[in-house]
């Protein structure tokens, strides 16, 4: 005996059992899509801060360098 070969025996009542199997991992995809969802949007609003503050911080250097530079004594 090389290989044991198993057999699954399907009755009426497991195939009811499947078809919640199924509908259950549809749920799961369901999930994971809103989760991902929630990941881009998170996402979106770090880029959103991050050109934001870039911008800021570009405009606060534009600002020191058009100062005319006083002496202070």
């Amino acid at each position: 005996m090389k290989g044991i070969v198993k057999v699954k025996v399907i009755k009426k009542n497991e195939t009811k059992a499947e078809a919640k199997v199924e509908s259950t991992s549809a749920e799961r995809r369901t999930s994971r899509q809103a989760a991902r969802e929630m990941v881009s949007t998170v996402g979106d609003w770090v880029t959103e801060f991050k050109q934001r503050k870039q911008e800021e911080t570009r405009a606060a250097i534009e600002l020191l360098i058009q100062r005319p530079q006083t002496s202070g004594s």
